[in-house]
Parts: structure tokens; C-alpha cells; sequence
């Protein structure tokens, strides 16, 4: 059987300093969550030690092996990154929607062209790429600008919860429409705008796949130090071969070296001066 990947206290720490995993640098602010995000350029929502990658809630504990409990709502870590999440969406300095695969995610401005470049869908592409809920949604908003979950659902005809719930998933994962408000009061409801009202220049950017694909895993890297096989199409929803190309144009800069297939570290990072060391205990460890 092939060892299980792992990966080296080196890197291990050099990701604790990165991705906020150090008791002395919490985050505790929307202000605090802003910086992080925008130092890291991308990260999850509400993942932690099971998943790879930067995450809001792992920086809000400020620990590398935070679980999720299973009664959230009693969780003061829990909460507070919740409640972050929220004030972050009302804010809108960072995008915040729910990507591809699924992937709920709040993205530097600076990495939004690099994420459109390879999951958005352009207004003369919605007819062939998106359903015709989708299409009925979207067309709501781009009438009335903002509006409520039970309002959009009523204004769009898409009157099934299932079927509606799966046309904005769909549309956040072409990146057209992203959660703009949150409300608790009178009851709990996102408002929901077009993702370009918010972030006009970074969504009519255009850049190129091949250059996104290498700026997506340069960001990446630059914040985990290395990735080991299949990591970063784990943390970012990218196919391996495109996370492949991506990691494999770095090297080709020499930005990042590949000392083994499907692995690659920084060229300047934590393990420059023992370039085999993770690779050996990759290969290795039990």
C-alpha cells in the first residue's frame, strides 16, 4: 500500500505562522479577518484540522489541531467565527460565496480575477453553461439589484426550495451572485446581489487560465510552504491536472523546485537548506 502523505514539522510550522495557527495570533476581528485573508488570498469559512489549508475558523482558535465540535451553537470559537463570517459579508471588502465543488471560501480581491478566470461564466456564456433556474434568478437580480432569499425565490418563480437552494449554488459557483447582508431579525435571510455590483474591477479583469492557474498555486504555496499530491486541488477545488499545471509553471520560473512527483516546495522556504527532507518523510512515515 502506498504510505500515506505527511507532512514535515518544518513545514508544519511554517504553516502555523502563515495560516494564523499560533495562540498569540488569533484572529478576534472582522478587522483581524480582513488582513488574514488578504495576506493569504484565499481560505475557508468554517473547515479545520481535517481539511488542509488556510481556514477562518483554525485562525480564530489558534491551534493546528482545532476540531469542529458537533453543537456548534454552544461553541464560543464557533461563534465567533460565525459571527466574523457575517460582519465580513456585510463589510464586502472580501468575497465570500460558496465555489466550486462546493467550497465555501472568502477570496483576497487581488485572487478574484484568477478565481473568474477559471469557474466564472460570462454574461454570452449563460445560455449554453447555466440551468434555466440559474438563468431565471439571475435575471431577477440584475432587475432589482438586492433581495432577500423568500423575495428572490418568489420574484424568480423557482418555487421549489431544492431547486432554487441549487440555482444560487450554482450561480456563487459561476461567480455572478454572492450573499451582500445578513439578517437574524425579523427572521434569518441573506440578501443576495450580483457579485460585479460589489467587485466591478476585479470581475471584468480578464486574465488568462494558464496565468491563473500558476497565481492560484503561487498563492497557495507561498502560504503552505509545499503541497504534497493533490493538495491544493483539495483546498481550492481544481482538477489535478489543472492543479498540476499550475504548481508545474511555478517550478518552470523557478518560483518552486519539484523533488518528487506530485511534490513541490518553495525555492526560498522553510526547507531550502534541506531540499529531500519532507519528500523522505513523506515516502516514509507510516
Amino acid at each position: 500500500m502506498k504510505p500515506r502523505p505527511q507532512i514535515s514539522e518544518e513545514i508544519e510550522e511554517y504553516r502555523d505562522d502563515h495560516w494564523r495557527r499560533e495562540g498569540t495570533r488569533q484572529i478576534e476581528t472582522a478587522f483581524d479577518a480582513e488582513r488574514f485573508i488578504e495576506q493569504i488570498g484565499f481560505a475557508a469559512c468554517l473547515t479545520d484540522c481535517r481539511r488542509p489549508g488556510p481556514s477562518l475558523y483554525v485562525a480564530v482558535c489558534g491551534r493546528r489541531d482545532a476540531v469542529m465540535p458537533r453543537t456548534v451553537q454552544k461553541d464560543p470559537e464557533a461563534s465567533l467565527t460565525w459571527t466574523l463570517k457575517d460582519e465580513l459579508v456585510n463589510r464586502g471588502r472580501v468575497y465570500y460565496a460558496k465555489l466550486a465543488r462546493g467550497k465555501t471560501m472568502f477570496l483576497a480581491p487581488r485572487m478574484i480575477p484568477c478565481f473568474h478566470a477559471v469557474w466564472g461564466v460570462r454574461r454570452a456564456e449563460e445560455r449554453r453553461r447555466l440551468s434555466a433556474n440559474a438563468r431565471a434568478v439571475v435575471r431577477v437580480l440584475r432587475k432589482e439589484w438586492e433581495m432577500s432569499t423568500a423575495e428572490l425565490r418568489d420574484e424568480s418563480g423557482v418555487k421549489d426550495r431544492t431547486a432554487f437552494t441549487r440555482a444560487l449554488d450554482e450561480l456563487q459557483a459561476a461567480m455572478i451572485v454572492v450573499p451582500s447582508q445578513v439578517f437574524y431579525q425579523p427572521k434569518f435571510t441573506y440578501i443576495w446581489t450580483l457579485g460585479v455590483g460589489r467587485f466591478p474591477d476585479a470581475l471584468t479583469r480578464r486574465v488568462d487560465r494558464d496565468t491563473a492557474l500558476r497565481e492560484i498555486a503561487r498563492c497557495f504555496l507561498t502560504g503552505a510552504g509545499m503541497t504534497i499530491p493533490g493538495e491544493l486541488a483539495r483546498v481550492t477545488g481544481l482538477s489535478r491536472p489543472d492543479a498540476g499545471r499550475g504548481n508545474r509553471a511555478l517550478v518552470a520560473e523557478g518560483y518552486a523546485s519539484m523533488p518528487a512527483s506530485g511534490v513541490y516546495h518553495l525555492v526560498d522556504g522553510p526547507l531550502v537548506a534541506h531540499p529531500r527532507r519532507a519528500v523522505q518523510e513523506y515516502h516514509t512515515r507510516p
